[in-house]
């Protein structure tokens, strides 16, 4: 390294400092990328990473100590989307368990295109002693760490096996992360002997790096033959999905809506894209939308997605789009999603392809009796939103639906309400009035319990003064409580809603419209017949999170409920709002599926309910169409 400055450093000072000093940009707007660096030490990373974090000082890389590998990585997946992607976080984790505890966290940041930084120990690339302690040998392939399994849930991934192999693996980790159109998971797997040696790095490696977030702009071409594809159609309909909130495309589509009259259905992801009393937002779309968004779906002749990638929720499984002239115009930035059900495409950011459509379009509007249609039936479903959120009784207890009402009726457009499995999710994209682009945070992409709590903690940092609800079933809940201990102890002021049903809600309504009657879904002790179909658990969860550190309040009613919350958003300490519904085999009380949902059922079987739920099956399976 002669002929120019160089600083002599570890493999892990060095990565600590050069990630100091990575920005993103975007709209001429400068961003940290990696704003701190989450951690539980083992002996994989604490005389690595460890050291390095507490030599270099918070200044530099401020540390929030986790108490799961797998929590740290949701809290960081929190913090990146509120950011929208152009600020990160990192996690490290020692070797063994502490690595394989990242992977779920992993994939749930890389199937919702949401960037996280990952740092695990790994073996020593030397071999002084072989095994170490929590290595995986295989027998096969001396080349092989339990880090390998972070391989396919991760957007990039890389060994540095000798020093100098840092730079271009840090620079590569970095592009992708800043990159929109291939950001998730990256994986750095570091050896703790290479964490720990010294090196003489080039003081340019540490300069301040700025990484521009791109806005592709649409080919002209490809916008003309959109607007052409949009000009004939007689019923178009808008899907917005993630991307709209990535891009901030928000404004862009309401200028796009306002002009042309076209209406806008949103998958979990893109709920919020229109504020939800625009007289063009029509809910939510799909398995767990609205009739007026899924009727609409049935006779649109024209999809146009906006920055979505169609899971099968969205689709209804492929059934939804029954037009038999159907036919998709998808705007994204990333050509993989944009070619999609064989769609006309604008490969582009979202922001910039809807600006360029809403000025190709100028003049176009749809027809007027198209409009008083959807209008229509967005008046008819928000009468259904008032009598699930109404409670008649306020002294009793509440539906989950009532939940909801109590909550919406305290929360204002600055809050943010977190959630991502059980049947949650279903009740929300039907019935949850979005009053901000960042209000609704459902992590559906891969719906992983105990995404909540820690999905929280990442939120409230990246956004300090507003308040955030985490909504947690019991099911939920017993899966990862660990990081109210975070919250209490770095003073993040979450709210944690948590529903008592009794079981596995959301599942127990699937098992039993699949035949398997809600075998194995009940949080009961077992009855004479062996099965969990006894009296409830004498489990008391509000008493857990008080033994955590966090504030508690019961409430055993709808009236109870509703001033429980409003305490809840007024203090200034972790809070837990905990109330007990009606039992898992009532306990929503939202509107039924508008839309099918594919989860194949035995073909052959003795039991009733089972043939039954095989003939609806085969029956609603026969609808399903492939669009090309």
């Amino acid at each position: 390294m002669t002929g120019s400055a160089v600083r002599r450093l570890t493999v892990a000072q060095a990565l600590v400092e050069f990630l100091a000093h990575q920005y993103t940009e975007r709209d001429g707007q400068r961003h940290r990328l990696i704003n701190a660096t989450w951690g539980i030490f083992g002996h994989g990373n604490v005389a690595g990473l460890g050291q390095a974090l507490l030599e270099s000082g918070p200044d530099t890389m401020p540390y929030l100590q986790g108490r799961n590998e797998q929590a740290m990585v949701h809290a960081a997946v929190g913090y990146a989307r509120q950011n929208n992607r152009l600020a990160a976080q990192a996690v490290t984790t020692s070797i063994g368990p502490g690595a394989t505890n990242l992977v779920t966290g992993a994939a749930l940041a890389t199937v919702n295109r949401l960037p996280v930084l990952l740092l695990p120990g790994d073996t020593f690339a030397t071999r002084p002693a072989d095994p170490v302690l929590q290595q995986l040998e295989v027998p096969y392939a001396g080349d092989i760490s339990v880090n390998d399994a972070l391989r396919p849930v991760s957007r990039y991934f890389d060994r540095v096996m000798r020093p100098e192999a840092l730079i271009p693996a840090a620079l590569q980790a970095v592009r992708v992360l800043a990159d929109p159109a291939e950001t998730g998971a990256v994986t750095l797997a570091l050896p703790q002997d290479v964490q720990a040696e010294a090196f003489d790095w080039p003081e340019e490696f540490f300069a301040d790096r700025v990484w521009h977030v791109r806005r592709p702009a649409p080919g002209a071409a490809e916008v003309a033959a959109a607007a052409r594809t949009v000009r004939a159609a007689r019923r178009p309909l808008i899907v917005a999905g993630g991307g709209v909130h990535h891009s901030e495309a928000e404004e862009a589509l309401r200028a796009l809506v306002d002009a042309t009259g076209i209406p806008v259905a949103s998958t979990q992801a893109g709920k919020g894209s229109l504020r939800y009393d625009h007289p063009a937002d029509i809910g939510g779309i799909g398995h767990t939308g609205t009739a007026v968004a899924d009727d609409l779906a049935r006779t649109t002749d024209l999809v146009i997605g906006v920055g979505t990638r169609y899971s099968d929720f969205t689709t209804a499984s492929a059934t939804l789009f029954a037009d038999p002239a159907v036919r998709f115009l998808n705007l994204n930035i990333t050509p993989f999603d944009a070619h999609k059900l064989g769609a006309t495409t604008v490969v582009a950011d979202a922001r910039a392809a809807l600006e360029a459509l809403t000025a190709e379009l100028a003049g176009h509007r749809v027809d007027e009796t198209y409009e008083a249609e959807y209008r229509t039936g967005k008046t008819a479903w928000e009468r259904r939103v008032d009598a699930a959120y109404a409670a008649g009784d306020e002294t009793a207890r509440p539906s989950q639906t009532q939940v909801l009402g109590a909550l919406d009726a305290v929360v204002g457009d600055e809050d943010v309400v977190i959630n991502a499995a059980g049947s949650l999710p279903g009740d929300l994209h039907k019935l949850w009035r979005a009053r901000s682009p960042r209000q609704y945070h459902l992590e559906y992409g891969y719906s992983c319990m105990g995404y909540e709590i820690p999905g929280a903690i990442g939120v409230r940092l990246a956004a300090p003064d507003r308040p955030v609800w985490a909504l947690v079933g019991d099911g939920t809940y017993l899966m990862m409580p660990t990081e109210i201990v975070t919250a209490v102890q770095e003073g993040i002021n979450i709210n944690v809603v948590l529903l008592q049903n009794h079981g596995y809600a959301s599942i127990g309504g699937l098992s039993e419209t699949t035949g398997a009657e809600r075998f194995g879904t009940a949080y009961r002790f077992r009855a004479a017949d062996g099965q969990y179909t006894g009296d409830p658990l004498p489990v008391d969860l509000a008493a857990n999170a008080a033994s955590l550190g966090m504030d508690v309040l019961r409430a055993e009613s709808v009236g109870g409920l509703r001033a429980a919350l409003a305490e809840a958003r007024a203090s200034d300490r972790p809070t837990c709002v905990y109330v007990e519904t009606e039992t898992a085999d009532t306990v929503s009380g939202a509107p039924e599926a508008q839309a099918w949902w594919d989860v194949p059922v035995a073909q052959t079987a003795t039991r009733p309910a089972a043939v039954k739920a095989r003939e609806d099956y085969d029956r609603q399976a026969a609808a399903r169409r492939r669009h090309l």
